[in-house]
């Protein structure tokens, strides 16, 4: 098991209830593969450092799991073609 931080960014327009069951989709994905969340770091509304899909703003999120190294790809990928997630990055500690 290694650590990672997990920084992704929810669209600005996805409700406050849909944020907190994306949020919450993410932390039961890494325990159902067995990982630990260490903390969920909600940073909020910021403006993005460039538009992303004619949008100026998100809401950023820092996760710290500890997650086997085989379950990151796929853990990408579902963040990839879930709706309202704007951008992500895993960042092994």
């Amino acid at each position: 098991m290694n650590k990672y931080e997990i920084l992704y960014i929810i669209s600005a327009d996805v409700s406050e209830e849909k944020r907190e069951e994306l949020i919450k989709k993410f932390s039961s994905y890494v325990e159902s593969k067995k990982g630990t969340v260490l903390g969920i770091d909600k940073w909020g509304m910021r403006k993005l450092a460039y538009p992303i899909n004619f949008k100026t703003e998100g809401f950023y999120v820092l996760m710290n799991v500890e997650l086997d190294p085989a379950e990151v790809d796929p853990m990408a990928k579902l963040m990839n073609i879930t709706e309202g997630i704007v951008r992500q990055i895993f960042v092994r500690k």
